[in-house]
Formats: structure tokens, C-alpha cells, sequence
């Protein structure tokens, strides 16, 4: 069965102060955040994977990159946070389930492994960090039965992190991408989520990754954390 992913990679990345998209930024090991994510995915899906790369800013730069992967255009990637731009890349996966990432995060290889289960029952999940709780990163709390309750930056008592690294299963997309089309466009894709957990009811499970790596490069600081990994 193909596994359908989609790649976040429309936004400009000015934190980061790189002229390139982020994902393009090099690590310490030679390779791109981009390559090392394909690298993952291929290792983890083999050939069954279709990966879709949400693009905006400097677009042709990613496409000249990784020829071999699909594309859509948010040609609003100035205007819109990632609420939109995965939009978009649902509306061209089909019915399927789908594990989405966004673009700038740099992340083991094992994340992928211990998310197969899950894909592979067709259950919706995001990956979490309980090892800490920043302030400026999405947090997360559950409900009583474990499965995740809010989900964003402005989350109190979060017990945790989302890591950027999620799948929505094929009986819960639709309602998801109709909170996706709802929401703001300068919503983040959690708001989404936040609101079908809310109001469609979906169960949504945290996958907890706290003792493998993985960094979302915003800042300088994030992409020497991230070098020590790869």
C-alpha cells in the first residue's frame, strides 16, 4: 500500500535568516534538512512512499533539489501559516491516510519506525516530547482516556511538545481538512486539529518520541542542536 506524505516547505524561513528555504538549509553531515527527512521516509516506506511537497517561497529551488517528489504551489505561502498550506496538500492525497512533517524538522530515523504501527491500523496520531515544555512550542494536554485535548502554542499546563511530525488516518481526514479550511489563515495546522478533536470528536493519540531527537530549526541555536544528532 502506498504510504502518502506531505512536506510543509512554503514558508520563508526569515528566523532562520537563510536566503534558501529551510529545508534546504545543509546540516553538519553534508545533506539538507529536506534530504535527510527523504532519507527517512524512504528508509521507513521503501518505494511505497508518495511524498507531496507543499512549496512557496523560492520554489523552484526545492523542485531543482528533489525532482522525484510531487508538488503543489501555495502561491499565498506570504500571506498563510500552515493551516493552508497542508490544505492544500490534503486535497491532492486522496481518501488515504496521510503522515505530514513540516519542512524544518531534523529528526531520527526511529521516529518513523515506531510510527509504523499506527499507520498501518490507520490511526491518527502526534508525535510528542514529554521531556520539555517551551514556551514558544506547541504544548499538548489529553483527556482522561490519554488522547491528545488542546494542542498549541498558548496551551496551559501542557504536559508536553508536538514534535511536527503527525498522521491523520483516512475516517478522520475529512473532518480535519473541513477545520483547516475553517480556521484563519494565519492559524497553524493545530488549530485544526484542535478544533475536529473538539467538535468532530476525533481521537487523536500522542506518540511519544522523547528519548529519540528531533529539532524544528527555527533559530541558529535549533540548527546546532540538530547538527549533534545527524
Amino acid at each position: 500500500m502506498t504510504t502518502q506524505i506531505v512536506i510543509l516547505a512554503a514558508g520563508m524561513g526569515s528566523r532562520l535568516g537563510r536566503s534558501l528555504p529551510k529545508p534546504l538549509t545543509q546540516l553538519s553531515d553534508g545533506r539538507s534538512i529536506m534530504r535527510q527527512q527523504h532519507d527517512n521516509i524512504r528508509a521507513a516506506f521503501g518505494s511505497d512512499a508518495r511524498v507531496t511537497t507543499v512549496v512557496g517561497y523560492r520554489a523552484e529551488t526545492i523542485v531543482e533539489a528533489f525532482p522525484e517528489a510531487d508538488y503543489v504551489y501555495n502561491d499565498s505561502y506570504d500571506q498563510t501559516n500552515t493551516s493552508k498550506s497542508l490544505l492544500r496538500g490534503l486535497n491532492k492525497t486522496g481518501r488515504s491516510g496521510v503522515l505530514w512533517m513540516n519542512g524544518d524538522v531534523v529528526f531520527d530515523p526511529r521516529v518513523l519506525g515506531r510510527a509504523l504501527a499506527h499507520i498501518d491500523a490507520d490511526r491518527s496520531f502526534v508525535t510528542v516530547n514529554t521531556s520539555k515544555v517551551s514556551d514558544e512550542e506547541v504544548k499538548y494536554t489529553v483527556t482522561a482516556d490519554g488522547h491528545i485535548d488542546e494542542l498549541s502554542k498558548t496551551v496551559r499546563g501542557g504536559i508536553g511538545e508536538a514534535v511536527g511530525i503527525n498522521y491523520i488516518s483516512s475516517r478522520d481526514k475529512k473532518a480535519f481538512m473541513r477545520q483547516l479550511q475553517r480556521v484563519d489563515d494565519q492559524d497553524y495546522f493545530e488549530r485544526g486539529l484542535e478544533l475536529a478533536i473538539a467538535e468532530d470528536g476525533l481521537r487523536v493519540a500522542p506518540l511519544d518520541i522523547s528519548d529519540l531527537y528531533a529539532v524544528e530549526v527555527d533559530f541558529a541555536e535549533d540548527l546546532e542542536r540538530a547538527n549533534l544528532f545527524v
